[in-house]
């Protein structure tokens, strides 16, 4: 498997635990971005979307400079999109049939998302903070692609990978993505153990102790 299919088998929360071992602990999106399907994770090379709000466009103007967008995007990456407003939505049902066409492994946005019964029966992986039925037209623009953009108290870069699951999101930059996914999959293969030990009747200190993890 590649790295983004092995940490898509990896789980946020062990994520960040090695992470912060690797003294890397601000890596968490804001807990407010949450999956519009807690069932669906995502995870994958990140590439960057930026825009602000600009209600000088026209609609088609507007329209166009999102399908432009959408065009633009390179295929198979996840992409996470600062769109610097709340008011608007960032996510849609045809902008979510566009990327999957081109095998986008999910979207993150540190804003709103529509559609979202559609998205959710297409099986979309998205990540937003709410919903609105507010799109952009004649109210936003893309400013940046694929250059640095700031979430939280996270910087991303194009060509971090990210994971997200039902308890939120992680950034894994790309200077520590392989040895954070090698050493999450060997925590994970521990707690596995461990599990088994704990279901089985060892004491809690006891496995605490032995392998060194709770």
């Amino acid at each position: 498997m590649d790295l983004a299919d092995r940490l898509l088998k990896c789980y946020a929360s062990a994520v960040h635990d090695v992470l912060r071992e690797m003294g890397h602990g601000n890596c968490v999106l804001p807990p407010s971005i949450r999956p519009l399907d807690p069932t669906k994770p995502l995870a994958g090379e990140v590439y960057t979307i930026s825009g602000h709000v600009d209600q000088s466009l026209s609609r088609d103007e507007s329209l166009l400079l999102w399908s432009r967008v959408l065009s633009k995007v390179p295929g198979g990456k996840v992409l996470v999109c600062q769109p610097n407003t709340k008011a608007v939505a960032l996510m849609g049902e045809l902008s979510a049939h566009a990327l999957m066409v081109k095998g986008t492994r999910g979207y993150v946005v540190d804003g709103h998302c529509r559609d979202t019964e559609l998205v959710l029966e297409m099986g979309f992986p998205v990540f937003c903070e709410a919903a609105t039925p507010a799109d952009i037209m004649e109210r936003w623009r893309y400013d940046r692609l694929g250059e640095p953009i700031t979430i939280g108290t996270v910087t991303l870069e194009s060509g971090d990978y990210v994971v997200g699951d039902r308890d939120g999101v992680v950034v894994v930059p790309k200077a520590l993505a392989e040895e954070a996914v090698r050493l999450t999959e060997k925590v994970m293969a521990e707690e596995s153990d461990m599990r088994e030990a704990i279901m089985a009747g060892m004491d809690a200190e006891e496995a605490y102790l032995k392998y060194g993890r709770f």
